[in-house]
């Protein structure tokens, strides 16, 4: 994705990979029409050369926005190996209740795919990414705040840290570090520059907007990469499959 000779002196490149955006509508809406329907906004990452999946939610099912550098808290939900099991965790899902009897969670729909890198810029770690589709966003974009290309800076929460009431995940559902790496965060609240840190179910991180053309502003090549993704990467990488997953949001920008 990016050439590390070219990096300025305060840049390097920690990872890079895939990028792709979905959303589950909520149990019993087959036909969402906005935000008002959707139950979760993920973020999933497939770094390169690694067979690992982190799938991300984010938490007012939107990006940040870049101008204002809003703030967006968001948790690794899984991290898996078995892209076939990724397949399976998206599909449409059913549950039996003792008062309303099946109840069925439609399949996610995918919204965006492209590339990312985590970049370290100074003190900072920013993730970046640049769509390959859709090429023109449509209304799930605009809802969901997904740019063609932006970044932002992210720090991963330290969880034997304090947090405000009803806010984050219980203490039961943090992520449990191995001691090297809750080392990492030398007593800190944020650990800023370690994409393996987010390595880990349960693994809370703040997002804000920095950037809205991260290619010019770190000197990489994501564009250029997200321009040669093959449009058939997400079915692929995720194991989708078009008879479930409906797939006008990704290439229509269109709600379905």
């Amino acid at each position: 994705m990016a050439d590390k000779s070219k990096n300025t002196d305060d840049i390097e490149v920690l990872e890079e990979g895939s990028i792709y955006f979905a959303f589950r509508p909520k149990v019993e809406t087959h036909d969402p029409s906005g935000l008002k329907d959707v139950e979760r906004f993920s973020m999933i990452l497939v770094p390169s050369g690694r067979k690992s999946v982190r799938v991300a939610i984010i938490g007012r099912k939107r990006l940040p926005e870049i101008d204002s550098h809003e703030r967006e808290w968001g948790f690794i939900e899984t991290v898996g190996k078995d892209p076939k099991k990724l397949g399976q965790d998206l599909a449409e899902q059913h549950q039996d209740t003792k008062t309303r009897g099946e109840r069925t969670y439609p399949a996610y729909r995918p919204a965006g795919q492209g590339v990312y890198a985590f970049v370290q810029k100074g003190r900072d770690m920013h993730l970046t990414y640049a769509l390959s589709d859709p090429e023109k966003p449509g209304e799930v974009q605009k809802a969901f705040n997904i740019a063609p290309e932006a970044s932002f800076a992210v720090s991963v929460k330290n969880p034997e840290k304090g947090q405000p009431r009803a806010a984050g995940l219980s203490d039961e559902d943090k992520a449990d570090y191995p001691k090297s790496k809750q080392e990492e965060f030398e007593g800190r609240r944020f650990a800023p520059t370690d994409p393996s840190l987010l390595d880990y179910e349960g693994a809370e991180f703040v997002m804000v907007g920095a950037r809205r053309n991260p290619e010019e502003d770190y000197d990489l090549d994501i564009e250029e990469k997200a321009d040669k993704m093959s449009d058939e990467r997400v079915f692929r990488h995720l194991h989708m499959a078009k008879t479930r997953n409906p797939v006008e949001p990704l290439f229509e920008g269109k709600w379905a």
